[in-house]
């Protein structure tokens, strides 16, 4: 038998505004802790540069953070012009100087080019490992390696303000993309090289709540009384365990499909309105109770995850 998890049965997700110089891990582990959950998990890594929205999921949440991982994200970044660096970001050894001669309206050419469905391949200078070594390894050697490229669409980039070497963005995109690797190529295209010297993390699809400092947090916690078993004002704290995927739509069903679909079974629709292979919520009419998420297949809900969270309603006869 595995080792039973030590700490609490949370379940939930806190919005954290994750801050900067701190790894996605710790600032969820720095949480954990304070919650002392059993069981937790972010939503897809943020570097440690970067700041912005980070959902961390606990207990049955975690079920639903894969559908998280799939939304579009938005970001407002900031690029530093005519430095290139191994990491494409300011954390990065630099590896390239040069002189940055762009006007405005170059860079809103360019920008342009960066906008719809593209293959997108990480920059030679990337941490990204082939055979063991990071790219850049080879790419300080003049080795060249393959790259893998992966299918992204950037939705809209919006020049939010720009004084010659520097420019702010604001960027909305899909599952997969690199900021990084976006700003290393739209310094590549202008031909004087660029690096992300910030970058904040402002939307992800799907995603509601109240966004929350970590020192918001750690003020919660201060309230609490573990000794007692008392984790009040951190548990207040926590928004329901479909905040990450409010994006899909709903679908409530009487008590007696309710406990079918709890035990896994695929549920007929009466009246169904959604095409084939819609994701769904599926709640419990009667109290409202997240069961779970599921696909719609023409004629029937077919679970996908389904919480252990909901207390059983007993049938009436």
């Amino acid at each position: 038998m595995g080792r039973r998890k030590s700490g609490r049965n949370v379940n939930g997700v806190i919005l954290l505004d994750k801050p900067k110089h701190l790894s996605s891990n710790a600032a969820l582990q720095q949480v954990r802790r304070f919650f002392n959950a059993n069981k937790a998990g972010h939503t897809g890594a943020l570097d440690p540069l970067a700041t912005g929205w980070l959902p961390l999921c606990f207990g049955e949440a975690t079920k639903l953070s894969h559908y998280c991982l799939e939304a579009d994200k938005s970001y407002v970044v900031t690029a530093q012009f005519g430095i290139r660096t191994t990491t494409s970001d300011a954390e990065g050894e630099v590896v390239a100087v040069a002189d940055v001669d762009v006007s405005e309206a170059q860079l809103q050419q360019v920008i342009a080019e960066f906008i719809g469905p593209q293959q997108q391949s990480p920059s030679i200078y990337s941490a990204l490992k082939h055979e063991g070594k990071p790219l850049y390894y080879y790419a300080r050697l003049g080795i060249e390696v393959p790259t893998k490229t992966r299918a992204i669409s950037i939705r809209d980039i919006q020049l939010r303000s720009f004084d010659g070497s520097r420019a702010e963005l604001a960027v909305t995109c899909s599952k997969g993309t690199y900021i990084r690797t976006l700003i290393d190529d739209i310094g590549q295209q202008l031909g004087c090289g660029a690096h992300v010297a910030e970058l904040r993390r402002t939307w992800i699809e799907g995603v509601e709540g109240q966004l929350l400092s970590l020192e918001q947090v750690a003020a919660a916690a201060a309230q609490c009384q573990p000794d007692l078993g008392d984790y009040q004002a951190l548990d207040s704290l926590l928004e329901g365990n479909d905040a990450v995927v409010r994006q899909l739509p709903s679908v409530a069903l009487d008590t007696y499909s309710a406990q079918q679909f709890m035990q896994g079974m695929p549920i007929t629709l009466a009246a169904p309105v959604w095409a084939a292979d819609t994701m769904l919520r599926v709640w419990r009419e009667i109290d409202q109770a997240l069961l779970g998420v599921a696909v719609f297949d023409g004629e029937r809900l077919l679970p996908k995850r389904v919480m252990n969270d909901v207390v059983s309603i007993a049938q009436s006869h």
